[in-house]
């Protein structure tokens, strides 16, 4: 049928072709115009037929073939009727002529438009098919932040820093060992904050060490509870092979040594950044006789096994730690507003410490003479000296103590020992922690100031989830926070100075069973912490002890085991207003012990990310609740029943959040009972294809966020209702193709997010009556159809932004 289709197709255009051809040699009255439209029927006609064959190849529909034959048709009967034009009829040879600029346009329209924006459409959704194929994991590619684009990337190596002083020859002797052909293992070691991490970036980004290994550089950071199988399992995952599961290392091992030889002559370069003393044995199991197979291992212990092969790094000379700080201090130039003298004396004192060195600048930039005088003075009384581990954690210490004056901002700084090392953390998670610690907005402002403050002063680094995360609907919202594992140290032993029982932040690690010391032996005695976080590793069986902590007001739960129940003594802990429960095993950890959480009436936030919920009936009973995000859980079947069995819930929540929960397919209609709500956030929920009907009930909803839902096809027309509705976000909804005329009774809408909609065709006209819309935020494409409007709503501003779907498909296509 297609190869008829394909036949009448070439015969109609063919034959168009000859007339306008014709015509053009026979006829002076409208030359041009004839042969401009001759020109552009022989430049699209071999295009378009490869787009059709693409087309067929792929089973899309063929739309534009209806409209291209109705095009050629209309041409077909234009040019017959231009022959018959009188030489006399000036008006007909003016009439005739616009037509054919007219069909001409027409044409290059349809070409540059219609049919481009098709075929764009066909890839983009044909490689979504393709990635929904596999396996249901890779659901999605329409933004660079997608949890399957990550995964595809898990082993990528990082950015390099900005500021890179005095590691050209360590470089230098580094490829040289590294590509010796007898070194299969090499070991980088040196001193905490002394640029191990840097040196292996350098390493990877390097031209020479790319050549030999290409895309087979695996960057592998290596915290201290993970295990050789999270090691082996992010190496698969990289490779797109996700959810292998290894029941013993030998299997993982064995597994990882098939990969490796099944990719032919291929190098690869595995590194293991920031190996800890205890974990040696695993940098022998990922040894194997395989020719080109290299492993580099950065480490601030000494691995007596691997003597022979170690590198070691030291510190800076004096000039390139002059020069390094002054990088930090003075970004403009580098050159100092102060004295040389106190400019030397800081630099003397950091004694040729990258990390110190990076710190401390930030620390003093901007800073007068007087600050920089005091800051020495503090150092030269402590008699800190950069001669041991713990020396340096001290010489850290000044870039806190610089926080002294920005007492919150410093009180913020040391909460980040509640989250585990190498670990990103949601910055709304820090939000809601400082928002109920320090009774700051909740709106998140002076939250923010706090983020942006410590990444100044480089305590932190923050990491953008994609690149449009602007300020009109939560900055932080697309935001995560990381910090160096030095850092963190720094922050450990700053909140552990005083005994166990008077810290005002408790960070307790479990490994396997086996409870601290003092918890054993003073279990009746009160703890005053305010913050507690409690890491327990994939061996931990929840046997818990008791804990009397009743003024702790956050309680921070890092998990990894599969089972994870509850600690009993949640339900004494009054006071706590933020809960946080975060699993960072390889599967969602199924939480037991719910209910403990009922009676906890102060409770105002709530986190689970990564678990999964048999029931979350528990949580709608707690009056005071305010926040509740549910982050890559298995959700969907709790969810349901939970507002089945008690469709009337009532409930003080106003602000609930899913993100990732591939499970979640709808929303229970009871959802809409819940009438406080001001922010529902529903994004990256992949499965979910239709709204509840009776949104009209969220009278309070002020945000309502989509973001990425592909399968969502419509919003529904009961949104209309919602007059205090001011912030839509619909970015990244491919499947939605029209919005509902009722979008215009939205009288209170600000902003509204939706680059990305690769599938909406048209804006409605009620579009016009939206006189309170300020933002919007759209692709290029998008942004002509609200040209119109511009006019029409006074204060409008378009926002274009770059389509990251598109550039995510062009580095797969690449």
């Amino acid at each position: 049928m297609a190869v008829v289709i394909d036949t009448a197709l070439k015969l109609v255009f063919d034959e168009i072709l000859k007339l306008v051809v014709t015509q053009t040699m026979q006829s002076d009255k409208i030359k041009t115009q004839l042969k401009r439209l001759e020109t552009t029927l022989k430049r699209i006609e071999p295009i378009f037929f490869e787009g059709r064959r693409l087309s067929k190849v792929l089973d899309r529909p063929e739309e534009e073939t209806t409209m291209f034959i109705f095009h050629l048709e209309k041409g077909k009967e234009l040019v017959v009727n231009c022959s018959r034009i009188k030489f006399w009829n000036v008006f007909q040879k003016i009439v005739y002529s616009n037509k054919l600029i007219r069909l001409n346009n027409e044409l290059l329209w349809f070409f540059q438009i219609e049919l481009q924006g098709n075929m764009m459409s066909t890839s983009m959704r044909s490689l979504i098919g393709i990635y929904d194929l596999s396996a249901k994991l890779d659901k999605v590619l329409s933004a660079v932040t997608t949890h399957a684009l990550a995964n595809r990337h898990l082993c990528r190596v990082p950015r390099l820093p900005e500021h890179i002083v005095g590691f050209n020859v360590h470089l230098q002797e580094l490829k040289r060992r590294l590509l010796n052909y007898d070194t299969q293992v090499l070991v980088v070691s040196g001193p905490g904050g002394c640029g191990k991490t840097t040196l292996a970036k350098m390493l990877c980004h390097d031209n020479e060490i790319k050549e030999v290994f290409g895309e087979n550089i695996l960057y592998v950071t290596v915290s201290r509870q993970s295990s050789f199988k999270i090691i082996i399992n992010n190496i698969f995952e990289h490779y797109g092979k996700n959810h292998c599961e290894f029941q013993t290392d030998e299997e993982a091992r064995n597994q990882l040594e098939n990969l490796i030889n099944g990719m032919g002559p291929k190098n690869m370069l595995l590194v293991l950044d920031d190996m800890w003393a205890e974990s040696e044995s695993i940098i022998h199991d990922l040894m194997f006789q395989t020719p080109g197979y290299k492993v580099l291992v950065t480490s601030r212990f000494l691995f007596p096994r691997f003597n022979s092969s170690t590198h070691a790094l030291g510190l800076l000379n004096d000039e390139d730690a002059r020069t390094l700080l002054c990088n930090f201090a003075f970004p403009s130039d580098g050159i100092p507003n102060v004295t040389d003298d106190l400019v030397n004396k800081t630099v003397r004192l950091c004694m040729g410490l990258p990390l110190a060195l990076s710190v401390v600048g930030a620390s003093l930039c901007g800073q007068p003479v007087l600050k920089w005088k005091t800051t020495l003075k503090k150092w030269s009384e402590s008699g800190s000296i950069l001669e041991s581990n713990s020396s340096m954690l001290l010489s850290l210490k000044s870039s806190v103590d610089a926080l002294d004056e920005l007492p919150i901002v410093k009180e913020c700084f040391l909460d980040l020992g509640s989250f585990p090392e190498d670990k990103r953390i949601s910055a709304m998670v820090l939000i809601d922690m400082w928002v109920e610690l320090y009774n700051l907005d909740n709106e998140g402002m002076y939250t923010s100031e706090n983020l942006l403050e410590l990444s100044l002063r480089n305590l932190i680094n923050l990491v953008p989830i994609r690149k449009y995360a602007g300020e009109l609907d939560g900055y932080c919202n697309e935001l995560y926070v990381t910090q160096h594992g030095l850092l963190r140290e720094l922050v450990i032993h700053m909140s552990s100075q005083e005994p166990v029982v008077e810290r005002k932040r408790l960070f307790i690690e479990i490994h396997r069973n086996e409870f601290p010391t003092w918890w054993l032996a003073h279990k009746e005695q009160l703890i005053n912490a305010r913050i507690l976080s409690i890491s327990t590793d994939e061996a931990f069986y929840s046997n818990w002890y008791d804990l009397h902590a009743p003024k702790v007001e956050v309680l921070a739960l890092n998990i990894r085991s599969k089972d994870y129940t509850l600690p009993e003594f949640i339900k004494r802990m009054g006071q706590l207003k933020v809960l946080i429960v975060t699993s960072y095993s390889d599967y969602p950890s199924q939480l037991h012990n719910l209910s403990f959480i009922e009676c906890l009436s102060n409770l105002r936030t709530i986190r689970f990310e990564h678990v999964a919920l048999s029931t979350i009936q528990p949580i709608f009973a707690i009056k005071n609740l305010r926040k509740v995000s549910f982050v890559m859980c298995e959700i969907g079947d709790a969810l349901m029943s939970c507002f089945t069995e008690s469709p009337y819930i009532k409930s003080n929540i106003t602000d609930l959040e899913f993100d990732m929960c591939y499970d979640m397919k709808e929303l229970p209609s009871g959802l809409c009972n819940l009438v406080h709500l001001r922010k529902l956030s529903i994004t990256n929920c992949q499965e979910l294809d239709v709204l509840p009907k009776g949104l009209e009930s969220l009278s309070n909803l002020e945000i309502l966020r989509l973001h990425c839902c592909t399968k969502l096809q419509e919003l529904p027309e009961s949104i209309g209702s919602l007059c205090n509705l001011s912030v839509i976000d619909i970015s990244d909804c491919l499947s939605i193709s029209v919005l509902p005329e009722e979008i215009g009774e939205l009288c209170g809408l600000r902003v509204l997010k939706m680059d990305g909609c690769s599938g909406l065709q048209e804006l409605p006209r009620s579009i016009s009556k939206l006189s309170q819309l300020e933002d919007v935020i759209c692709d290029e494409e998008t942004s002509y159809s609200w040209m119109e409007f511009e006019g029409v709503i006074r204060n409008l501003k378009i926002h274009v932004v770059e389509d990251d779907r598109f550039e995510s498909f062009m580095k797969i296509v690449k």
